[in-house]
């Protein structure tokens, strides 16, 4: 749909929030705010359409969402995503039932994930600083690991039988890494770096590899190197400071980027955002995080990931000056260092977090 002009001088974006679960009802409202106030200091407007949709719903209805859940989500220009999962909904229900219905509904293919050492943030590894670890990985987020293809015979008996077969498609491949070389471009660094398991998956992620060989041909400008994904934790555990692009299949990238947010400090710092680049779809922006059950109703679950995701989706929506003013309010206030919630060893609520943000995003 794009942009409209809502009066003369104010652009206008559709976007549809869905908190889910847990602690996804507790962080959106802050990077509702978040995204409030880049707009009135841009000039712009989010118009949002809240959906109560995730495993309060299906406890209702059955359904994690609506049968015509795409289709209701179709005409946005984004999506607003919290977090999927509750004890006591099975994990594969609430999963495949909203947020990879909307991913692979939609096409959403590059699942895109910065990671970075913010100011004022002790990570666990001492000899680095956030000079030292600033990167971005890329995950396939259409098929791979995450396919669904496979099943189950013999239930029940001794004889039971699972088989989880991996889906790698030349086109699929290609797509995902033609967008990690793009965005490596736009980067400083400018590098690639591949991960794959080729030397025990002989089919699936040498083709992997052939294609990533075919791409970097096309951009020699681009630094690239492989590595195994064994190989690849050691190295963002001892040397974060030579990754700059990391692109893997959907499973590897899924690990390395729980990792990443874990040697930046919290996983309550990690966004990500679930991207159509064709834009044919809208796209979808999430923390990392999850919903977590262990924290949920607390006030103390760190929105800064779900702040931050909200910065990636005005980003990807045009609006790059004011995502790169929330993502420097957010640096602002972790460098000081006052209010922090207790993932980072502060004792401030989300809200109070939230509402630092949006003071500094205002100069206040």
């Amino acid at each position: 749909m794009g942009a409209s002009e809502r009066g003369a001088e104010v652009r206008e974006y559709r976007v549809a929030v869905i908190p889910g679960d847990g602690i996804g009802q507790e962080v959106i409202p802050e990077g509702l705010k978040a995204l409030a106030a880049a707009g009135e200091r841009f000039g712009f407007r989010c118009a949002c359409t809240h959906f109560p949709w995730g495993s309060d719903y299906y406890y209702r209805t059955g359904a994690m969402m609506p049968p015509d859940g795409l289709d209701t989500l179709r005409p946005f220009d984004a999506i607003y995503f919290g977090a999927v999962g509750w004890p006591t909904v099975p994990d594969h229900v609430s999963l495949w039932g909203l947020r990879l219905a909307i991913c692979q509904g939609f096409d959403q293919f590059a699942n895109v994930r910065p990671a970075r050492l913010l100011p004022g943030v002790r990570g666990p590894l001492s000899d680095k600083g956030p000079a030292d670890f600033d990167l971005v990985v890329v995950r396939e987020n259409s098929e791979g690991e995450y396919a669904g293809a496979g099943g189950r015979v013999r239930r029940g008996t001794a004889e039971e039988i699972a088989l989880q077969t991996a889906v790698f498609s030349r086109r699929a491949v290609e797509r995902v890494i033609e967008y990690a070389f793009a965005l490596a471009e736009r980067r400083p660094r400018r590098k690639v770096t591949s991960i794959t398991k080729s030397n025990a998956q002989a089919y699936s992620m040498t083709l992997w590899d052939e294609v990533f060989a075919e791409v970097a041909a096309r951009h020699a400008a681009i630094e690239t190197e492989s590595w195994l994904v064994d190989a690849a934790t050691v190295r963002f555990v001892l040397h974060p400071e030579t990754l700059d692009v990391v692109v893997a299949s959907n499973l590897f990238a899924d690990i390395l980027t729980d990792l990443a947010g874990a040697l930046s400090g919290s996983l309550g710092l990690a966004p990500s955002a679930n991207l159509d680049p064709t834009r044919r779809h809208p796209s979808m922006f999430e923390p990392v995080h999850g919903s977590a059950p262990d924290i949920a109703g607390k006030g103390i679950a760190n929105p800064i990931a779900a702040v931050w995701s909200a910065a990636l989706l005005l980003d990807h929506l045009g609006e790059a000056d004011a995502a790169a003013a929330i993502t420097e309010a957010i640096a602002a206030v972790t460098a000081r260092g006052a209010v922090l919630t207790p993932d980072l060893g502060g004792a401030a609520t989300t809200t109070q977090v939230g509402d630092a943000i949006v003071a500094a995003l205002a100069g206040t």
